[in-house]
């Protein structure tokens, strides 16, 4: 099956009760069993290690990144933190992307370092800058990519051709691409991460996190972190996760096609400046993100002529469609500052290190008219 049917299709089986095209919300803490001996002959005996609906949405996920198989999350955090848990002891090290989520710089240094994981954040964009941050005690090489905020991405294929030389696995937070434009296992990663809160769901709906794994090991590895510290996915959120799925590909070939308008007009624009989306020429890694991916996606950013003060003003200025809110990749479009809000965890002069500046306007456009969201910023800009 092509990627649209799969989204659709993949991994449901029908209700064998009702004959239910859509798999119902198993909400139940517990199964009972046929008989001591027979334990666990259905799969399922507690909500915390397993549960249908969950694992619907598992088995999709899965089929959708080309994996051996997925696990769920209560939150993309906690996917990232399983991630690290089930591949990290203490004393081992860790290259991280120098971009990245917010949320990911304050587990590494505020959390992991508390029990001896050592984290290197590393430009990921040049994989000299790996080679360079290796150790001999590196266990794990996680790279985000197109990176929150400033959309830096990472060769995928060479990251992953080091890590396969020293036998450390290559984990890729896929969050802004998801699997229909890009695909990290095909491309040789070991493990592929996302915020189903994001383009998953779509609605801004609820929050989940996924980690789909390249071999049983790694799956295995995961799963026993899951089971033990309970950081699951409610049936709920499954359940609505799997509809949100169902419109993947309508919903993003939409936005991306916004989100280029969008860029488009700002980069013609006398009051944005270093404006910043894949799609354009002018992106620096404008050939990287057509080689290894099939699609933009729909983040870009930009700043404002007049510095952070004149970005904070068109930030509290611009009216509907554009929504001041910290969420992305659903069908509302939202507008973010990003050393406020996302990144507000990271010390400021790591941000300006990386270029998350204070002046940064990062932009999530969604499924409205591309023209009322160009007219909504035009006249933000206008007032500035």
């Amino acid at each position: 099956m092509r990627f649209a049917t799969k989204q659709i299709h993949a991994g449901i089986e029908h209700d064998p009760l009702t004959g239910s095209v859509v798999p119902p919300i198993y909400q139940t803490t517990t199964y009972v069993q046929p008989s001591v001996d027979e334990y666990l002959s259905k799969g399922y005996s507690y909500s915390r290690t397993g549960n249908p609906t969950v694992r619907t949405l598992e088995r999709k996920i899965a089929l959708l990144e080309e994996g051996h198989d997925a696990t769920c999350y209560s939150t993309g955090m906690a996917a990232i933190q399983a991630t690290m848990l089930a591949l990290l002891n203490a004393g081992d090290h860790a290259i991280v992307s120098d971009v990245a989520y917010g949320g990911t710089y304050r587990l590494c240094t505020q959390v992991l370092n508390r029990f001896g994981v050592e984290v290197t954040f590393a430009d990921t964009s040049d994989a000299t800058h790996v080679r360079e941050a290796l150790r001999d005690n590196t266990r794990l090489i996680l790279t985000e990519t197109p990176a929150n905020p400033t959309l830096k991405l990472t060769d995928i294929a060479a990251i992953s051709e080091i890590a396969q030389e020293r036998g450390i696995p290559h984990a890729v937070d896929n969050t802004f691409l998801t699997p229909y434009y890009q695909r990290p296992l095909e491309l040789g990663a070991d493990l592929s991460i996302h915020s189903t809160t994001k383009y998953f769901d779509g609605h801004n709906a609820t929050v989940g996190g996924a980690v789909v794994a390249k071999t049983a090991e790694l799956d295995e590895k995961l799963r026993f972190i899951l089971g033990s510290n309970g950081t699951i996915m409610s049936p709920q959120v499954a359940w609505l996760t799997l509809q949100g799925l169902k419109t993947l590909t309508v919903r993003l070939d939409k936005q991306c096609e916004n989100a280029m308008k969008v860029a488009q007009f700002l980069e013609a624009h006398p009051k944005a400046e270093t404006v910043c989306y894949p799609g354009l020429e002018s992106f620096a890694q404008h050939e990287l993100a057509k080689r290894q991916a099939t699609g933009f996606g729909a983040m870009l950013w930009f700043e404002v002529v007049g510095g952070a003060s004149a970005g904070k003003k068109l930030m509290d200025t611009v009216k509907t469609p554009w929504t001041l809110a910290e969420n992305l990749g659903a069908l509302e479009s939202l507008v973010t500052h990003p050393a406020t809000m996302t990144h507000a965890a990271v010390d400021p002069a790591e941000r300006e290190r990386v270029g998350i500046t204070d002046g940064l306007v990062r932009l999530s456009v969604g499924l409205e008219d591309a023209e009322d969201l160009i007219g909504a910023l035009d006249r933000a800009l206008a007032e500035i």
